[in-house]
Order: structure tokens, then C-alpha cells, then sequence
């Protein structure tokens, strides 16, 4: 295994922000970025073999500065959104920056996924590390995260992330990548098949209204693998809300501490799998509603609305004002620990 860093840019406070590429025997290899703990490129082959990048990127490390679409990075401390930027912890209400609507999502305007993180290599592996200051964004407690990358021989990635705080806070954490297992081209013909009986309706604004449904006689079932444009212009509500699906799922069989399947994605054209499993309770699938306007991307294209999916394995929109929901709230001496693995392959 190989793995190679680069400088890439500085940001305008003159941090470096690095390349890492883990490249395996076979060539195919992962891209990270220390700006927002990003993935910035997987190189995978497709049925004939032939390498394809499979993730959504920018050319231009300036470009995933505050980018609206948060392509390949991880944002914190709460990833997804909490209503009205109100929150309570150990008591006391905490209010956080309103950036999505009436609501705060993915940490605030100054959120991980806009840091640059601390980096190194390690073992084989790459490791990103960044401190929240008690206080920033509104948050309680100092927060010491750390997402540590591995690429195998078999082209499966892993991202585990830690976490410690010296005072009762709130954490949900993700990775924000958009994959496009063809290269190019609109997402919706891909096929996409989730271990998730239920979801989550929310409001307009995208926050739950409660209880979880059942995705059964819904737009929302992909119990059993459907084109994610075949019903993506229903009347729903969730539907009508995203301008396509934004939505959380369950996932069947969520037992804390354990792997489960959340996702599988297959390209139509190219043959390629991506299968999603995760320690988490839910999936939240954006199928790029919004990307028409974001900045280039690689080698200078030009990318449009529903060119890519994210597959955010999380816990639940606003759980910290949902006590029914699984818990988010870290204590001090407690480890957060969490996993999502992405495992590449071809249709047989």
C-alpha cells in the first residue's frame, strides 16, 4: 500500500492543505484532503477494468472553501440539521447560528467540514484530527475528533471516526462524498437499494416531524433495488420539500457498535458497485438537488443538479431535541466511536 502527500494549496490564513493518496496494488486508489477531512477522489475500475473516478470534486482546493454542495467532507459537530439552532444540554439551552432557512445544518457556516485539519500518515492509513474550541459555534466543550482513513487491497474504504470532550456536548458525524459510479452523467439511472423499512417526514424545512413511517406504498421504499429517478417526480411531500429525495432513513437492524448494511449503489453503464454498511442508525440519501451553480469541478466540468448522490450514514436529523431518537449527547471520559465503510466492487 502506498500512500503519498502533497502540498495542494494554502488557505488564506497560509495553512497547508494537503493531497493524500492511498493507492493500492492494483492502482486503484483513494484521494483525501486535510481541508474538511475530505475525500476527494476514489479511483475504481469499472466491469472492463478501466479506472474511473467515482466521486464528485472540485479541480481547485479554494473551490471546497464554504462550497454549498460540502462535496467529500466531513461536517460537524452536528451533522444534518437541529431546528431553530436550539438545543439543550445537561440543562441548558445553547443556541446555534441559523445557516439553512429557519434551521442550523452541518455545525454552522463554520462548521468541520470548513476547517483544515491537523494530518499525518499513519501505518498504511491517513488520520485527520481537529480540535473545537468550547464555544464555536455555539457548541458546549472542547471537542477532540479524529477520522482515520483506510484503503484496502480490495478496494474497500474505511472511515472511523473518534471523538472526546471535556464537557457534555452533542455529536453527529458523516462523510458528505457524492458518488457517480459512471463517471458522469445523471445519478438517476443508477439503482439503489437501502436496508430501511422506515424513514423519517419532516416538515418544509426538512426537519422531522416525529415518528419514523413506513416506507412501504411510498416513493420512499427501496427495499428491493429501484432506479433513484424512477419516482423522484411523484407528488410526496419529502419529494416536493428536497426537489428530489433529502430524506433519513432507518436501518434495519441498527444495534450499536455493529456493522450493518445501509446502501447499495450500481452504475447502469459501468458496472460498478458501491455497498455502504455503518455503525450508525440512519442513512441520509441527497440525491444533488442543488448543484447547478457550484463551483467546476475536475479537469473543468461543469456539474448539474442530480449528477451525484451522498449516502450519509449519521444519526437522526435534530435528535438532540428528540429524546425517542437514539442519543447524540457525548459525556466526558466516554469515546465516541463510529464507522462507515464503503466497499467498491463490479456486478458480477
Amino acid at each position: 500500500m502506498s500512500v503519498t502527500r502533497k502540498l495542494w494549496s494554502r488557505n488564506a490564513e497560509g495553512k497547508p492543505i494537503f493531497r493524500y493518496t492511498i493507492t493500492n496494488s492494483s492502482g486503484a486508489s483513494v484521494v483525501l484532503c486535510n481541508f474538511g477531512a475530505a475525500i476527494v477522489g476514489v479511483n475504481v475500475p469499472d466491469k472492463n477494468g478501466k479506472l474511473g473516478d467515482v466521486v464528485l470534486g472540485y479541480g481547485k482546493a479554494e473551490y471546497y472553501d464554504h462550497d454549498g454542495p460540502c462535496f467529500g467532507k466531513c461536517p460537524g459537530r452536528f451533522a444534518n440539521r437541529i431546528a431553530k439552532g436550539h438545543l439543550e444540554v445537561g440543562g441548558k439551552t445553547y443556541s446555534l447560528p441559523i445557516n439553512n432557512g429557519p434551521n442550523h445544518l452541518h455545525g454552522g457556516p463554520e462548521g468541520f467540514q470548513n476547517r483544515v485539519w491537523e494530518s499525518r500518515k499513519k501505518n498504511g492509513a491517513v488520520e485527520f484530527k481537529y480540535v473545537s474550541a468550547d464555544g464555536e459555534m455555539g457548541y458546549p466543550g472542547n471537542l477532540v475528533v479524529v477520522a482515520h482513513y483506510e484503503w484496502s487491497e480490495d478496494n474497500v474504504l474505511r472511515l472511523t471516526f473518534t471523538a472526546r470532550t471535556d464537557a457534555k456536548t452533542v455529536i453527529n458525524l458523516t462523510n458528505h462524498a457524492y458518488f457517480n459510479l459512471d463517471c458522469g452523467g445523471s445519478v438517476l439511472r443508477h439503482t439503489l437499494q437501502l436496508n430501511a423499512s422506515e424513514y423519517l417526514p419532516t416538515d418544509s424545512t426538512l426537519i422531522p416531524l416525529g415518528e419514523s413511517e413506513p416506507v412501504a406504498g411510498t416513493p420512499m421504499d427501496f427495499l428491493n433495488p429501484k432506479r433513484l429517478g424512477k419516482d423522484i417526480r411523484k407528488d410526496f411531500p419529502a419529494l416536493k420539500y428536497g426537489k428530489g429525495y433529502d430524506a433519513c432513513w432507518l436501518i434495519d437492524g441498527y444495534t450499536p457498535g455493529q456493522l450493518q448494511t445501509a446502501a447499495i449503489l450500481k452504475g447502469p453503464r459501468s458496472g460498478r458497485t458501491l455497498t455502504v454498511t455503518t455503525t450508525q442508525p440512519g442513512v441520509q440519501i441527497y440525491t444533488g438537488n442543488w448543484l447547478n451553480g457550484c463551483p467546476k469541478g475536475k479537469r473543468g466540468r461543469i456539474y448539474h443538479d442530480y449528477d451525484g448522490v451522498a449516502i450519509e450514514c449519521q444519526h437522526y436529523p435534530d435528535s438532540p431535541n428528540r429524546p425517542e431518537y437514539p442519543p447524540v449527547v457525548l459525556k466526558p471520559h466516554k469515546l465516541f466511536h463510529e464507522a462507515i465503510v464503503f466497499d467498491f466492487g463490479v456486478e458480477k
